[in-house]
Order: structure tokens, then sequence, then C-alpha cells
């Protein structure tokens, strides 16, 4: 009213005038009268410019309005504070949802019977500023909107069904509270809404959707996607989903790449859509999961064509019905996405009315007129709309918009459906009562009170027309079905939702989830399922390490360890092959380990094997000879007892090298150390014995002296029984302390087990080489220094030379014996105690041998003699 005084007052004095002046209410009713009038005089005015001061909405009651003005060729001045409405054409599909219930129920004889349903319809704006006021409309009758005041000659419904938003809904119940008026929601299932100390009166018509997150994190789980964006409405509900969720994910092992929560209500245009595309847009996930309305992601057409490159995939819930419309490019955004919906039976008759309904069959809903119109740029016959044409007679809704389905039957419109029913059951039964109270006349002209029904639709359950069972009592445990829909958007603008599956939750273990991927049709950014990871599997053979400071979901891939393996994508720790396995190559499974050792088969244990047994026949040879000419000075000369010994103890020393070969067993692993170590002890100190033996029979040469009668009395031979003695004594302790045992190698091979001999205690074990080699040290030094001796018979150089090569090869041992491993290092001691034993046979009897079988002159005491007696004369 200031604005009119004002602008009229400017006017006068800039000479501007006036020719038409209409006020428009705030809230208008479905369809009033004034709407032709009104339009009539604009077209019928001769100004061309008009001012508007007022909401668009209360301007234009139905989109014909908005086609009528396009022909007029008018001049509009507005106030850019006033956002240009757009119609949600989609939603009327509520409407006609109603239409077909209140005609089923009017038409059935068994509900209501001889009475019939009445109904009032509202637009009710979608904005916080207009709730109460459409409410107060509705309370009141008319424009004044005075609390507790009603101008209606017409008594006023008992019931309200209300919309899909639930700010909606609760905002009206404040005022309907007031009234005890039942308020039945067919919007989507809202836990504040369920509150029964703040809403009363307020029934949903949708059940619980907190199987929903089961449901969402299964198809996750199907498709291995586990790096996924989340975007809520910032609300109790989004909130409440934000923590389910959450909670799912974290059990699933499923993470998070990003989090945003979207308000309910935006204005046409934040600086923060920017950023919220630009998150979306840098996200290394694939899939996005909506749990809010579509259309607070998209504000404008600008922002939702630049998300088409973006190529996501959303699994969104299909409570929020896909708000198209004119702004077609949220269809292209969202195509390939996956729609979550509660499970519903097919309404019989409902497709074919929606086919067959016009506005001809409404004439008092001016709304249907305006989206035929929409849809077809014509009306029905009859319709009194001017020079607007006529539509052709097969004109239905199945031909609408592609990018507006109005025959697939949305939930909103299956909880209308069920919400006109579960109002009728009531007053059903509120008939019935009366009925069987004595009143039939209450029943003819029937007053019911609105708070006289909240105790029977509290307790309202009946099977639909589809089958389905329906309840208002929240309580009653139930299992949840859901439909998985699949997006398609075709290029003509198409819009097509794909039933590609189901998911059924309950308890214990009745959960399933049943995918047809042969009917999915992902983002055109994709040609095949699209991944979304953090990280790439690592594939068997490999463990996931996770990276510090990001989510679980984020890691890197590192080769399992030696000795372990993982057959299994994705594995969090490896497994540790069994000791008589070892891992394959690509260490994806264990394979059972090869045994090894110096076995007489190899070449290596045959070579060694062969060459001991030959030796063993060249030393009893030997030995053979030496007992064959053990009268001949040679053998005599150095202590022949001596000489039998030492060919005897080599002799065994031989023969202990094949305790070495063959499979390693307890009796083997006892002997083949203690045996060596002795029949060693023994040769050393007949060695040592022949050299003392040497060094006496020339310091004896003087009458009289003492090494004469030492060497008589065979003094010498006293070393051997003491060497051996203590060598013996040195074995004793190690085998009653810490005895050889029969062992396993699993690592100095790869892909073998080495059976061994385990020396038990190794400080013994080298003791008793400790002590060998002393001994052998001991004798070298004696035989050294006895080098210079007159050597017709004398062996002291040969002595000399065998221990050198003795010593050589056990010093040559120590180094090699300790970095082999396996049947090498066998091999090497083997080895060893052939070449030392080799050293001995050849440097002290070869040379006797080729004397006593080739220069047997030499083997005489007749040239010793005549040159004893020329140096004599």
């Amino acid at each position: 009213m200031q604005f009119l005084q004002d602008i009229q007052a400017e006017m006068l004095k800039r000479g501007v005038c006036v020719t038409l002046t209409v006020k428009l209410p705030v809230t208008k009713r479905l369809y009033q009268e004034s709407d032709l009038t009104f339009m009539s005089r604009i077209q019928a005015s001769t100004a061309n410019v008009h001012i508007l001061y007022g909401d668009i909405r209360a301007l234009i009651s139905v989109d014909i309005s908005v086609e009528f003005f396009l022909t007029m060729g008018k001049v509009w001045v507005m106030a850019s504070k006033w956002d240009i409405v757009v119609w949600l054409w989609r939603n009327y599909q509520y409407v006609l949802a109603f239409y077909f219930a209140i005609q089923e129920i009017n038409q059935d004889p068994h509900l209501l019977p001889n009475k019939s349903l009445g109904f009032q319809l509202y637009n009710a704006l979608a904005s916080e500023q207009y709730t109460l006021w459409s409410a107060l409309y509705w309370l009141t009758g008319d424009h004044s909107m005075i609390p507790n005041y009603s101008c209606q000659t017409r008594s006023k419904s008992v019931v309200v069904l209300a919309g899909t938003s639930s700010v909606f809904s609760a905002g009206i119940a404040t005022i309907l509270e007031l009234y005890k008026i039942p308020q039945l929601t067919y919007g989507p299932f809202d836990s504040t809404l369920n509150d029964k100390k703040q809403f009363p009166s307020l029934y949903q018509m949708a059940t619980s959707d907190s199987s929903l997150v089961h449901a969402m994190i299964s198809l996750l789980l199907h498709f291995g996607w586990t790096w996924v964006g989340l975007l809520v409405s910032d609300d109790v509900k989004g909130e409440q989903f934000n923590q389910d969720i959450r909670a799912e994910m974290v059990k699933s092992g499923v993470c998070l790449a990003f989090a945003l929560k979207l308000p309910e209500i935006r204005t046409k245009y934040e600086i923060n859509d920017i950023h919220f595309l630009y998150l979306v847009s840098i996200s290394s996930a694939n899939v996005h999961i909506l749990y809010s309305n579509i259309r607070s992601v998209f504000t404008n057409e600008h922002l939702g064509k630049y998300y088409l490159t973006l190529g996501k995939v959303w699994l969104m819930t299909a409570k929020w019905d896909i708000v198209v419309d004119e702004t077609q490019h949220m269809l292209h955004s969202f195509h390939g996405g996956f729609s979550f919906s509660p499970h519903k039976g097919k309404i019989p008759g409902l497709n074919t009315f929606l086919k067959t309904a016009n506005p001809s069959n409404y004439p008092e809903d001016f709304y249907f007129s305006g989206l035929w119109f929409h849809f077809f740029r014509c009306l029905p016959s009859g319709s009194g709309c001017g020079n607007i044409g006529v539509c052709p007679p097969n004109v239905s809704l199945e031909f609408s918009p592609g990018h507006i389905d109005m025959l697939t039957v949305s939930d909103s419109s299956y909880f209308v459906y069920n919400a006109v029913y579960a109002v009728a059951h009531a007053l059903h039964r509120v008939f019935l009562e009366k009925i069987e109270m004595g009143f039939p006349e209450d029943t003819a002209q029937p007053l019911i009170l609105p708070w006289q029904l909240h105790p029977l639709l509290r307790t309202t359950q009946f099977t639909n027309n589809a089958g389905d069972h329906v309840s208002l009592h929240k309580a009653t445990p139930h299992q949840a079905h859901y439909d998985i829909h699949n997006i398609v958007n075709f290029p003509a603008g198409l819009l097509v939702m794909v039933n590609i599956g189901k998911f059924s939750s309950g308890s214990g273990h009745d959960q399933g989830l049943v995918i047809r991927e042969d009917l999915i049709e992902w983002p055109v950014a994709f040609k095949e399922t699209p991944t979304s990871v953090c990280s790439q599997s690592c594939g068997p053979g490999f463990r996931k390490m996770p990276e510090e400071g990001r989510a679980v979901c984020c890691y890197t891939c590192v080769s399992c360890a030696e000795g372990e393996i993982s057959n299994q994508t994705d594995a969090e720790q490896c497994i540790q092959c069994l000791e008589h396995e070892y891992p394959h190559r690509e260490r994806t499974h264990c394979l059972l380990r090869l045994e090894t050792f110096l076995a007489l088969e190899d070449s290596l244990g045959m070579a060694l094997a062969c060459m001991a047994l030959s030796l063993s026949v060249v030393t009893a040879a030997v030995l053979g000879i030496f007992v064959k000419h053990q009268d001949t000075p040679i053998v005599k000369a150095n202590n022949r007892t001596l000489s039998y010994m030492l060919l005897i103890s080599l002799l065994l020393c031989f023969l202990c090298s094949f305790l070495f070969i063959g499979r390693p067993n307890t009796a083997t692993c006892l002997l083949r150390q203690i045996t060596f170590a002795l029949v060693f002890t023994l040769a050393v100190s007949a060695v040592l014995a022949k050299t003392i033996t040497v060094v006496l029979a020339f310091k004896a040469m003087k009458p009289g002296r003492t090494m004469r009668r030492l060497l008589v009395s065979g003094a010498p031979n006293v070393v051997i029984p003491i060497c051996v003695l203590i060598q013996l004594t040195l074995c004793g302790i190690w085998l009653a302390t810490s005895p050889p045992f029969v062992d396993t190698d699993a690592h100095s091979e790869h892909g073998h087990i080495i059976l061994l001999c385990n020396e038990g205690s190794i400080t013994a074990f080298y003791c008793v080489l400790g002590f060998l080699g002393s001994l052998a040290l001991g004798t070298f030094t004696v035989a050294f220094l006895a080098r210079k001796l007159p050597d017709t018979f004398n062996e002291a150089k040969f002595l000399t030379f065998s221990m050198l090569v003795f010593c050589s090869v056990w010093v040559t041992f120590l180094p090699v014996y300790q970095s082999s491993k396996g049947k090498v290092m066998v091999a090497v001691e083997v080895f060893s105690i052939l070449a030392s034993g080799v050293g001995l046979l050849g440097c002290i009897f070869v040379p006797k041998c080729y004397v006593i079988l080739l220069l047997p002159e030499k083997n005489s005491l007749k040239p010793f003699r005549n040159t004893h007696s020329k140096s004599s004369s």
C-alpha cells in the first residue's frame, strides 16, 4: 500500500498516468475466477508497460498465464528482489494420484458405503515465508488470515495431507496442532517428525529409511567403490544419515574423499557454489552419495552445464523427485547414476488413469489446464480460454515431454494414494462405531471433529490394492525392501528410470543385494564399470601399507618380505610360509621345499666317495707293502710299529669320510665329528711320535746318554695314548653337554631345506679342533727342527713336509668352512679330510714305497757299511 501511494504521487508530479491498478493477494488458492478476469483486463489494456511490486507467484497462479503474457508483448518493470517462480509440473502427479484414490474410494461399495469423500486442494509454496500463510489461509478462508476465525461457509476438512518437504510439514504442524487436526505427510521419512511429543498430530506415510545406509554400502562394496564423496542436507535428518553412513563405512572399509552439507533453502546464486563444484571436480572419487534435495545442488543452469564434464556416478534417494522441468541440464549431470526407492507394488488402474486423465474431467482445477498447455500448447475443448488452440482428441499425459515422466509413479504419489486410503479406513471405523453404539442418524449427516480421528489413525493398518501392507504405527517391525534404479537420459531429453536391482534387509543374515549389471548405463565418461578407489588394489604378493595422515583406503603397495606371501587382493598382512615351505617367486603362494644334503647320488658326493674309497685302497696297499717288507731297513728305521699305526689311522681317516656323505641321521651326526677328531688325533700323534723317535735316535748316538735309554724304552710311543686320551676326554664332555643332532636349514638355499648335523655346542666343537690344531702345530715344529739330521734313512724332512701340507689344508679349511652353506660346507670338510690325509700319506710313505719297489738296492745296509768303513780307514 505504501508503494502504491508513493508511486502514484511521483507519477502525478511527472505527468505519468495510470490506466490499470490491481491489488494482488499474497497467497492464492488452487483456482480463483478472478484469474481470467485479471488477465483479460491486462490484455485489453492499451498500456504496453506494467509495473509489478509483489510476489510474482501471487500474480501468476498457473503457468498458462505466463504463456498468455508471451503473446501480449507487454513490458514489465519489476523489483529484482522477487525471484521468478519455476513450476514443478512433475509434482502434479501427486494431485492425480489423489484424484485416483478419491475416485476409487467413492466407487467402493465396501469402504465408506453411500458416502463420498470431498476435498480441497492448495498449492503449497516451497518457501518458509509462505508456509504459515498457506495454513492460515486454509483455516480462515480469507486473506485477512486472523487466527481462530473462520470466514468459510463450508466446513473445513478434518485431515490435512501435507507435501514432500519436512520443513513445510513441521511449519504448518505448529498451527494444526492448536486445532488437533491430523496431518499426514507424503514426503520422505524424517525422524524429527516422528517425535510424538513435539508433533502428536503428525503421521508419516513413509517408513523409516534406516536400512538405506546398508543398501548403499552394499552397492558400493558390490562394485568395489571404497572412495566416495558425501553430500547431505544441512538439517537433523541429514546429520543422522551422515552419522549412520560414516559408522557403516568404517565397518565396511569405505572411506570419504570429502563431505559437504547442503542447505535446504538456497538463494539463486551463492559464491560457495563455485567452491562446491571445485571440490567435486578435483576429487579423485568417481562416486558421490547425495542425501539432500537435488535443488540444493544446482542453483542455476550455468553451474549445471559446467558440471557435465565431470562424469561422476551419483547414488541418491528417489524420495527427492528429480526436479528438471525447464532446467534440463540436471538430467545430463545425473545420467548413469543410481536411485534408491522403497519398494512399492503396482497400483491396479493407476497407470490407465494417468493416461486417460485430462483437464476436461476436472474443469475446476485450473492447474491441470496449465500443465496441459505447458506440455502440448493446447487445451481440451470447452476449457473457455479464449483463442487458445484446442487439442486433438488423442492427446494424453503419455505423450508428455521426455524429461517429465508423468506415468512412472513416484514415491510421494504412492504415499498420497496410501494416505487417502488411511483416512478413508479411519472414517469408515468412525461410522461403524457410531452404528454399533446405536446412532445411525449421525452417519447420515456426520459431524466428525478432527481430534476424533487420532486414536483410529494411530492403529490403522490395511493392505492396499497393490498388495503392500500399510501401517501408520511406525513401531511395527518391518523388513525393508528397496528398488534400485539406473538413471538414463537420452539425447532428446527423455528420462528413463531403469530398475536394475533390489535390496532386502532383515534380521540376522537375511540381507541381500541383487544387481543386473547388463542393464546398467554408465555415465558417458566411462566405457566400462567405473572404479572409485583412493589407491589401486594391491595384487597377490603385496600388502597394503597405510599412508600416514590419510584415510585407511589410501595406502602404498609393498612386496611381502622374504619368506612371506599374500594370496589375496588388498591383503592387510602377509602370511609367513611354514618352515618346510618357501614363497613362490611372485610371493603368491608357498611351495614345498626340496630336501637337500650331500647325497651319494649327487655328482659331488659320488666324486668324494670315489676319492675316499680310492685313497683307502691305496692306504691299504701301502700298509700291505710295509708288512711284506717289514724286515727291510727303510721300514725298520723309523719305528715300524708307528708306521703301521699311522697307516691304519690314515685308512680310518679316509673311511670316516663316508660318515659325512648321505642323509644325516642321529648316529652319523654323533659319530662323524667324534670319529674325525679321534682318528686324526691318532694320526698326528703318531707323526709326532715318529718325529720324536728320529730326534732321539740321533741324540742317543753317544753311549750312556739318557736319550738312548728313552729311545730303547719306547718312551716316544707314550705320546699317542696321552694325546688320544685328551681328545677322548674333550669329545666325552662334548657328547655329555651338548651333542650333535640332526637339524634343518631353510634359509641358506632358496627353495631347499638343507638336512645337516648341528654341532650342538660350538665351543666344544672348536675345542676339539683347537686341540687337534695345537697337536699338528707342535708336530710341525718338532719336525721342522729335525729336518737337517742325516738322511740316509731319516724321514724328518718328509715328516716336516707332511705336517706343512696338513697344517696348510686345515688353515685354509677354517675360513672356507665358515663361509659355506649346506652340502657345500660338508663337502669342504670331507675334502679337507681327504687332502690332509693325502698329504700325510704322500709325503711320508710314497718316497719309502718308491725306494722299496723301484730302488731295492738302496733298501739295504751294505752301502751304508761301505761308506762307514771308508770313513774309518
